[in-house]
């Protein structure tokens, strides 16, 4: 089964992921890989990092000749600004700079260094930044393209920043929020298309398909929110207005005019489009701090400052276009099995025919 972790911190030495579960004979587009990586790092209101780091991914095993090998595959990214920060984050000698003290109301500071028993800060926001999520951009691009195999496209837009819906009003709203020191967050949307019925089932809360994805994006740094299809609007429709009805042509099959769904019902993919919304709230670095209180002698304080971003709900997209298509890939799998590219193909093939008798 398609599984995948990944390991490092913000300014390490390297991002590390490693995926286990890649069929055999899956022809590998790392260029197609890097765009993945290159789309994360755009978009109007991003930091400093970013004219940093030009992320590209290098596969060091389960690859030969650009083809998988069906054991596991292994990816690093490297980290360009780790020559600033040896010192700071050398595997072993003594601490160097000062210690971080003062969390960030809304960041993993306070709560991740009360768990794991730190007492500088550094230890808990390198691995919880958002860098890590160049590893899980990675590890999707590959999905996507064993998803493509069953002919699934996976898309995303932004459709609010800070309030604002239209692209110049965006640009706007967070041209504004640089200058004030603020940050701001947005809702974006993921589509994935074309999608054949049954994936996902109804059998195990832990297996419908709509948990799983909604777990996926949840997962995403800042992510507060996810919906399918009508979402939260279903609260104020009667059923007459929601239910997507169901229609049938000889050459086309079973078939919706509408997708309140968002392709999904019980649990289980129904054959239209998979289209999710998530809200990402602003991000908690402040160029102007919230109040805080210092965890050494428990003091106010203003809270801590690091080179971040004012916007990063395009790059939070993209990381979702990973992450659904990471959960569609374990779907792919679980559902037709295969140790080859050419037996899940035949699968899948097989089960169309079936459904469309």
């Amino acid at each position: 089964m398609f599984r995948f972790l990944t390991a490092g911190e913000s300014h390490g030495p390297a991002l590390t992921a490693i995926i286990e579960g890649i069929p055999a004979g899956l022809q590998l587009d790392l260029d197609q890989i890097n765009v993945d990586m290159a789309r994360r790092q755009q978009g109007f209101g991003r930091g400093g990092r970013m004219k940093i780091e030009k992320d590209k991914a290098e596969i060091t095993s389960g690859v030969r000749f650009g083809s998988t090998l069906g054991s596991p595959v292994t990816m690093v990214i490297s980290n360009r600004d780790w020559e600033n920060w040896q010192e700071q984050m050398a595997v072993f000698g003594q601490s160097q700079g000062a210690e971080i003290t003062a969390p960030r109301p809304g960041h993993a500071d306070l709560p991740g260094v009360l768990k794991y028993q730190r007492h500088d800060i550094r230890d808990i926001l390198e691995r919880a930044s958002a860098r890590e999520t160049a590893a899980r951009v990675a590890v999707g691009a590959i999905a996507k393209q064993l998803i493509a195999v069953a002919g699934i496209t996976i898309t995303s837009s932004v459709l609010n920043i800070g309030g604002a819906q239209t692209e110049t009003e965006m640009l706007e709203a967070i041209a504004k929020a640089k200058t004030a020191g603020d940050s701001l967050g947005g809702i974006f949307q993921v589509m994935a298309s074309p999608v054949m019925p049954g994936l996902g089932s109804h059998v195990q809360w832990d297996r419908r398909l709509d948990t799983r994805l909604a777990a996926a994006v949840m997962s995403i740094q800042a992510i507060k929110g996810v919906e399918f299809g009508t979402g939260f609007a279903y609260a104020n429709l009667p059923g007459s207005q929601v239910h997507d009805e169901i229609y049938y042509e000889n050459k086309q099959g079973y078939y919706r005019r509408t997708n309140n769904a968002g392709g999904i019902e019980g649990g289980i993919s129904n054959g239209e489009p998979i289209i999710l919304k998530a809200v990402m709230k602003a991000i908690p670095t402040l160029m102007k701090p919230l109040a805080t209180v210092d965890i050494a002698d428990k003091t106010a304080i203003k809270a801590n400052t690091e080179r971040s971003d004012v916007c990063a709900v395009a790059a939070a997209a993209v990381v979702a276009e990973a992450m659904v298509a990471i959960v569609l890939a374990q779907s792919l799998l679980e559902k037709f099995g295969g140790d080859s590219i050419a037996d899940l193909r035949q699968a899948i093939n097989s089960y169309r025919i079936r459904i469309s008798e």
